[in-house]
């Protein structure tokens, strides 16, 4: 599989994933694969309620850690996802979301280097 097509199928199934866990999807998914990494944006991801509370410092931070935790409960499925997609072991996972624009960013570490492999 070229790499584009890994990308691809990566956000198909990430948005999956989000859908199913969470209930609802972003409005947008790009994977690119860099070295060792898989690295995930995800935009329009808060909903209208979110945007309107994290006008406030409290309501911001309340959105992060709840937004964080929801993912972190799903950590071992994300993880399953990506080492069926990409055949490699994921060594660590690294998330933040970003409140001012609804946009997640998530970042898988494999275990060997996964651009070099696709692109032999």
């Amino acid at each position: 599989m070229k790499k584009g097509q890994l990308e691809a199928e990566i956000s198909r199934a990430l948005t999956q994933w989000e859908k199913d866990f969470l209930g609802r999807g972003s409005v947008t998914v790009k994977t690119d694969i860099l070295r060792d990494m898989v690295i995930v944006v995800l935009k329009g991801i808060l909903t209208p309620a979110e945007y309107k509370l994290s006008e406030t410092l409290e309501g911001l931070l309340s959105i992060k850690k709840i937004r964080g935790n929801l993912v972190e409960v799903g950590r071992d499925k994300l993880g399953g996802i990506i080492t069926e997609q990409t055949g490699e072991e994921v060594i660590s996972f690294h998330t933040d979301i970003s409140t001012r624009n609804g946009e997640r960013v998530m970042i898988f570490k494999l275990t060997s280097d996964l651009e070099k492999k696709i692109m032999l």
